[in-house]
């Protein structure tokens, strides 16, 4: 119970009156009586703080919750059994090695948060509900674990919080606690285990990569046959394709590009001279002087 400085400042100015009278020998009965009530003040005015609650016993029996702030009790007759915290309190809990479904051995670290919402049930059908709900959130953290694989306990955090809160409310709803959530802090598993999913990881990722790449160098093929069938139908498309691609290699200044003859017939890319005096042109070099273009045999 929390110190009571008002019932102390009752009892000291009703004793002190008290013994004011005495001492000055005119009432010494009322005096005595004063005093008396100054030690019933002390004893029977009790206060309780905002977030607390008092369970109170008369002869024994429970009589009733007090608080908060002030109340009484009656001296000797009545007592404070106990003096509840109704804030919003946490509980830290391990389950060291315990074994998942597909048998790997895990440390879970979790965190609950609960409240006494029935200060009654609370105080008089368990001895230590502080200590009652860690326990029962241990067992039920190691029942949980032990029906659950990794891979849910490693991706699926919020569903594993869930079933563990309906679980440990099941168990502490009778004594008066009501769970407002749990949380898995921490999952951790055998050093060999995590080395060895890395390596699974990244060979997924290799793999995905691959397929990938696979993927794209097909697309590229069908879009080559394509272009193919449409260059084999229409011989000019397939003579301004190979246009562009010699200009797109002369324009970049001092390129040099070398032509067989035999392309130069089969494309007739005789007027390629013009796409040469155009490349150096917008590059700023001066134009050549051989009408022929740099592939043509020059003459003596």
């Amino acid at each position: 119970m929390s110190s009571n400085p008002i019932s102390f400042a009752v009892g000291v100015l009703i004793g002190g009156l008290g013994v004011i009278t005495i001492a000055l020998g005119r009432a010494i009965v009322p005096g005595a009586v004063l005093i008396v009530l100054a030690v019933l003040a002390l004893a029977s005015l009790k206060m309780a703080r905002q977030w607390e609650q008092a369970v109170v016993l008369r002869a024994g029996k429970f009589l009733g919750v007090k608080g908060p702030g002030l109340f009484w009790i009656v001296p000797v007759l009545d007592n404070i059994a106990a003096l509840v915290d109704t804030r919003l309190r946490t509980t830290q809990f391990i389950a060291e090695q315990t074994l998942t479904r597909d048998t790997v051995p895990v440390d879970v670290d979790a965190i609950i948060f609960w409240i006494v919402s029935d200060v009654k049930r609370a105080a008089l059908e368990v001895a230590n509900y502080g200590e009652a709900i860690s326990w029962a959130a241990q067992t039920s953290l190691r029942e949980m674990i032990g029906a659950a694989d990794l891979t849910m306990l490693l991706t699926n955090r919020k569903a594993a919080d869930q079933e563990l809160r309906h679980t440990i409310y099941a168990k502490t709803a009778n004594w008066g606690i009501d769970v407002r959530s749990v949380e898995i802090r921490d999952v951790s598993i055998p050093g060999a285990l995590q080395n060895a999913m890395s390596r699974q990881a990244q060979a997924e990722r290799e793999r995905q990569a691959r397929v990938i790449l696979g993927a794209a160098e097909a697309e590229i093929a069908q879009k080559f046959v394509q272009a193919a069938r449409t260059y084999a139908d229409d011989p000019v498309a397939l003579h301004l394709r190979g246009m562009n691609m010699l200009y797109e290699s002369v324009k970049e200044r001092g390129s040099t590009i070398i032509v067989p003859s035999s392309a130069v017939d089969s494309m007739n890319l005789g007027g390629i001279a013009g796409i040469t005096s155009l490349a150096k042109a917008a590059s700023g070099e001066p134009a050549d002087q051989n009408p022929r273009g740099p592939w043509s045999p020059s003459t003596s």
